[in-house]
């Protein structure tokens, strides 16, 4: 008995050592000689401050700055906090649910709101959360159809705001996963930019 229980010992301290210590140490190095910004959370730097990382979304609702999809994540305590990255969850209401039929309705309102005078049909993106409830980038349709609030909130030409969404604009993945997306925390950074 006493021979197996040593043998038990012996592989526990060894796959712990081999598992739990030499393969993320590894894992951990690669990343960090590879792809050392990745592996450090895609951080996005402004002079010399952290702004945020490029994979977690950012609430932004003033009207000089382009807005991300809505946020379903909450707090400990079941709060709505946007983009909590720690709570990170869609809302799982489904589409008869008078909830998400509130949540679009506010969100359309507050569209129509900050830009009247923008008739076009608003893209779904911008009026439902994501999967994640994190997600940083809105489509193309989106940020096209916030030019004008922008433009005109910014003193801006149209055609200059458009010109940065194209610089900001990511294809799919490869070339051939996903769709084109416009990464809001690296665009309204651009904007900030600009003046």
């Amino acid at each position: 008995m006493l021979a197996q229980l040593r043998a038990a010992v012996v592989t526990l301290l060894t796959l712990t050592l081999l598992t739990g210590v030499a393969y993320p140490a590894l894992v951990t190095g690669i990343a960090q000689a590879a792809f050392p910004h990745q592996a450090n959370g895609s951080l996005i730097v402004k002079d010399g401050k952290t702004v945020g990382s490029s994979l977690i979304g950012q609430q932004f609702d003033e009207p000089r700055y382009f807005w991300g999809r809505l946020s379903a994540t909450s707090d400990a305590n079941g709060k709505a906090l946007a983009y909590n990255a720690a709570a990170s969850t869609g809302s799982n209401l489904g589409p008869t649910n008078p909830a998400l039929v509130d949540e679009v309705k506010g969100r359309l309102d507050a569209l129509r709101a900050a830009d009247p005078e923008t008739t076009a049909p608003v893209p779904v993106d911008l009026v439902t959360s994501s999967a994640s409830g994190l997600d940083p980038h809105i489509s193309p349709a989106a940020a096209l159809y916030q030019v004008h609030r922008v433009a005109k909130a910014r003193k801006l030409d149209e055609g200059k705001v458009k010109a940065l969404i194209e610089q900001h604009t990511d294809g799919p993945q490869v070339g051939i996963f996903g769709e084109p997306g416009v990464n809001v925390l690296e665009l309204n950074l651009a904007l900030d930019a600009l003046h």
